[in-house]
């Protein structure tokens, strides 16, 4: 059965973007929306710092964005969130998985996923298997180790991740995963998860105790979020999120995604690529209100 919706008045919606470069028009169309549903809703509309990432993400970016929204106009309710300042949340999710024998050690490279998925392909005659955002299926090989000695090479000091192991997290959970998406008039249809085509995902690093799947869904949770808004680019990865929110007992949420912003090429805005920051838009004289006009929010 598909889970009842998270309840909480008023609404809680988040807008959390990632501080390792400057907002581009596609980050102020999810603000935007978020900001406009936040209030159709008489809801509260919260702002995250996902920043896990510590290598590329500063502390001049973080300004950065603060300063862009506001200039935007848009608008948060309560304490700001900052994912570098919460790693012990993660570390409870990630060591409560691992108790269950859910996770486990990993110690191959990118290249070497991408070496094993090309050598099965062979084996098979098939081609390789690729989860939704394009990159090989992982294909295993470090799921069946043996545990001391995948002890011993983390006690070395080698590089590692932790990966979920899916089959077993679906035996402990069902198959049963669904998720409810909202529409800007209330309206609320129910979507089957296919966790299935992401494989066996990363959840943490050795350095790192997280990953944006487990850390997204734990913050959610603590955050009290009751509907979440992001592009459809993260759709898919709402698959991963639901059986997450079922293996950890957390609630889930109600999704909705927006259409993406595309350049010229027909390619989504990123700051990879590096899309117009509304930094450069306004240096050049742009408005805030020319923003939202033109993203139809005028």
């Amino acid at each position: 059965m598909p889970p009842s919706p998270p309840t909480s008045e008023p609404p809680v919606l988040r807008f959390a973007p990632s501080p390792n470069g400057r907002l581009h028009l596609g980050h102020a169309l999810s603000a935007l929306t978020n900001e406009r549903l936040a209030r159709a809703m008489g809801g509260r509309l919260l702002l995250r710092i996902e920043d896990i990432d510590r290598a590329r993400c500063t502390p001049a970016f973080e300004q950065g964005l603060r300063d862009d929204l506001e200039w935007l106009g848009v608008f948060f309710a309560g304490e700001v969130r900052r994912q570098s300042e919460h790693f012990g949340d993660y570390r409870v999710a990630l060591e409560g998985l691992r108790r269950r024998g859910l996770v486990y050690p990993c110690f191959c490279s990118r290249q070497e996923v991408r070496a094993a998925a090309s050598a099965r392909a062979q084996e098979t005659g098939e081609a390789w298997a690729v989860d939704p955002d394009g990159a090989p299926l992982y294909p295993g090989c470090c799921r069946g180790l043996d545990a001391g000695l995948a002890e011993g090479r983390i006690a070395s000091g080698a590089p590692h991740v932790l990966r979920l192991d899916l089959e077993r997290a679906l035996a402990a959970v069902g198959e049963d995963l669904a998720y409810g998406v909202f529409d800007a008039s209330g309206g609320v249809t129910y979507v089957v998860a296919q966790p299935r085509r992401w494989g066996d995902v990363v959840l943490a690093r050795k350095d790192v105790p997280t990953s944006y799947h487990l850390s997204v869904v734990v913050d959610d949770a603590l955050q009290g979020v009751t509907h979440v808004v992001r592009g459809r680019d993260l759709e898919a990865a709402t698959d991963i999120h639901v059986l997450l929110q079922r293996l950890l007992g957390l609630p889930t949420p109600l999704y909705h995604f927006h259409d993406l912003l595309a350049d010229a090429e027909g390619r989504k805005l990123a700051k990879s690529r590096g899309s117009r920051s509304l930094a450069d838009l306004r240096a050049e004289g742009v408005t805030a209100a020319q923003i939202r006009h033109d993203l139809g929010f005028g």
